[in-house]
């Protein structure tokens, strides 16, 4: 479902939502719709929409909530070595020249991953639509990390739990579209996503009976079509 606010600034509309409907800032995710700043003549506001689930998703760790249990080390967010303080400051540089104030930490090292969370008031902006604002993020980070001689090493960027939410939201999303495919038997083609939300969504339905997945399209965001086997696509 979801709801509109209005506050003078992105946290007093995202505090408004949470206590309105009685949620924690993991349980929804929010887009930016306007913002207008404050003038002689016109007083500043941000109107924002609020996503929830009709659902709860089950109580699930994210890559940063459970990295030791799965071998990794949950980190001092203090960056360790050359390497990381470099990778570190590049990200904290690039976004505070977009012109937002932001904190990042390390927060889980494991072989060949390295997990770095953003802290920032404009963390909606951060992310941006479906996630590509952190997509791109994350793409100039690991293109960095390669410059600096660590192609090996995969950076995984993280605000407000928002990984851990859309991975949720596509879950659910993969199953109720499977259930409406199975029913009428018609293919129904999802939204663009990245390599990595693809993947979550063939590995979701791929021991479903009588069920295909198969990406359609070019470019790095391409398109899930689900699809009952046996009937004309």
């Amino acid at each position: 479902m979801t709801y509109e606010f209005e506050g003078k600034t992105e946290k007093e509309a995202i505090e408004l939502a949470a206590n309105e409907l009685g949620l924690q800032r993991d349980q929804f995710d929010v887009e930016i719709l306007e913002t207008q700043k404050t003038s002689l003549f016109k007083k500043g506001y941000v109107k924002i929409c609020v996503h929830t689930a009709d659902d709860e998703p089950r109580s699930r760790g994210s890559k940063f909530e459970s990295s030791a249990a799965s071998g990794g080390t949950i980190a001092d967010p203090v960056p360790q070595g050359v390497f990381e303080e470099k990778l570190v400051d590049f990200i904290k540089n690039v976004i505070e020249k977009m012109g937002y104030e932001v904190k990042a930490g390390i927060v889980f090292r494991e072989e060949k991953k390295l997990g770095i969370k953003l802290d920032s008031e404009h963390s909606s902006i951060l992310i941006g639509r479906k996630g590509k604002n952190l997509d791109a993020l994350q793409l100039l980070a690991n293109i960095y990390a390669g410059r600096l001689g660590h192609e090996e090493i995969r950076v995984i960027l993280d605000t407000e739990n928002y990984r851990i939410r859309r991975e949720e939201s596509l879950v659910r999303l993969a199953y109720t579209t499977a259930d409406k495919v199975h029913q009428t038997h018609q293919s129904i083609l999802l939204e663009p996503m990245n390599p990595f939300e693809r993947r979550l969504i063939h590995t979701t339905l791929n021991d479903i009976p009588d069920i295909d997945t198969k990406s359609e399209g070019e470019g790095l965001y391409k398109q899930v079509r689900i699809s009952y086997k046996g009937f004309a696509r």
